[in-house]
């Protein structure tokens, strides 16, 4: 892999209001050699001037499903691996030409996808994984519905979130199953859900005997557990039971904010999935039942990350889109900047959600030793956050392990 430099860097990573000084970066074998303004090109080495233009850590989405390439998940669940893999294929190659170079998956997608990736076979976003989901019955990884008996078939199926386990022996040996398939964490669905049939949002998933196993098992592999949340009761209990990453938590209250920060808990809000559910979900076949509930969770939202916000509980981005409404993926951006500071915003795709992957150094900065994982962008998203909107039109040069994908 050649050696490049970048000339003229103004940086913006989420760490100060302002862009930094031009600087020189240094990139050997796909990772970051050297940062400073006295950086100087090496023998041989490609240089890109970067003059007029931002440089920024490739995005982090810390909340999507790429196995979701329906809008109905229930129809992904009854899809063909085959296809499910193809249009994730293209979902996640999308999602890198939008400048997101990292993705956390919580729910559905498996090893054989991290390997694709890994050794070149699909060019997509590096690919953090949970393996399939865990969900009691009647919970939101059951979609059989109510008059549905029949035992589950999908929890093997690539196009599945989850699966079903009830019981402490039995989550215990569904944590231990997807940690030895390639999970680099834990995701339980300890709330009632909108996509899911028979939950209303209110109900709590899974008792706290089964919520300190699965945290236990996840603590023995050196990992966390995260967990799907909307209301107030649901995030204090996960908290309380030792869950690290806190999905959604729409109608979170100040109080359980300041406890969940205070536990060193971490939330990911994903605000743009409800407005574009409510937008296009009847048109994509979303069943009644699951619109029905939408509005519960989505007109909380906005209030909900000005009290975290307020309360110091650290926030990662996230999206959680299904099918084509993927194409809304960046305008998480603008949602949160109509009540949160630009550099917050920025922060939450980059080195917040660094730290939560476990991955800080790694990903989400520009430092010695980091991955070359970078995009420019025209204009200064800490004045104008849109411009990381637009399909990534505004990012002519995007980078993934020192790998240059686009350079318009």
């Amino acid at each position: 892999m050649p050696s490049l430099f970048l000339a003229q860097a103004r940086i913006v990573d989420g760490t100060a209001p302002e862009p930094s000084d031009p600087q020189g970066v240094v990139i050997e074998q796909g990772r970051i050699r050297e940062v400073s303004t006295t950086a100087r090109a090496p023998a041989g080495a490609e240089t890109i001037d970067l003059a007029g233009k931002i440089l920024m850590p490739g995005l982090i989405d810390a909340h999507v499903h790429v196995v979701a390439v329906d809008a109905s998940l229930a129809r992904c669940a009854a899809m063909p691996d085959s296809l499910v893999m193809a249009r994730s294929i293209r979902l996640m190659g999308e999602m890198l030409m939008r400048g997101f170079t990292t993705l956390r998956d919580v729910g559905g997608a498996d090893h054989g996808q991290v390997a694709a990736i890994e050794e070149g076979t699909v060019l997509a976003p590096r690919l953090v994984i949970a393996g399939k989901a865990l969900s009691q019955t009647g919970g939101h990884c059951d979609f059989r519905g109510r008059y549905d008996a029949n035992p589950p078939d999908y929890a093997r199926r690539l196009g599945a979130l989850g699966r079903l386990c009830d019981g402490v022996p039995a989550i215990r040996q569904a944590a231990r199953e997807e940690i030895k398939a390639g999970a680099r964490f834990i995701k339980i669905m300890a709330n009632g859900g909108v996509a899911s049939p028979t939950d209303p949002i209110h109900f709590l998933g899974f008792s706290r005997e089964e919520l300190l196993a699965v945290v236990e098992e996840a603590e023995n592999a050196g990992t966390y557990v995260s967990a799907h949340l909307y209301t107030d009761a649901a995030i204090r209990r996960a908290v309380e039971c030792g869950v690290r990453s806190l999905e959604h938590c729409n109608l979170i209250q100040a109080e359980t904010a300041r406890f969940a920060a205070s536990r060193g808990a971490v939330a990911v809000p994903t605000l743009v999935t409800y407005d574009k559910l409510s937008e296009e979900g009847e048109a994509l076949g979303i069943g009644a039942d699951s619109l029905g509930k939408i509005d519960d969770v989505r007109l909380s939202g906005m209030e909900s990350i000005s009290i975290m916000h307020e309360a110091g509980l650290p926030m990662a981005y996230g999206t959680d889109l299904l099918g084509p409404m993927h194409r809304h993926q960046s305008e998480e951006f603008t949602i949160r900047g109509r009540v949160l500071p630009a550099q917050s915003v920025i922060a939450s795709a980059t080195h917040i959600a660094a730290k939560l992957l476990c991955m800080e150094g790694e990903i989400g900065c520009i430092a010695p030793g980091a991955h070359a994982d970078l995009i420019a962008v025209d204009g200064n998203p800490l004045q104008d956050l849109s411009l990381l909107t637009a399909q990534g039109r505004h990012m002519p040069l995007i980078m993934k392990g020192g790998e240059v994908v686009k350079h318009a």
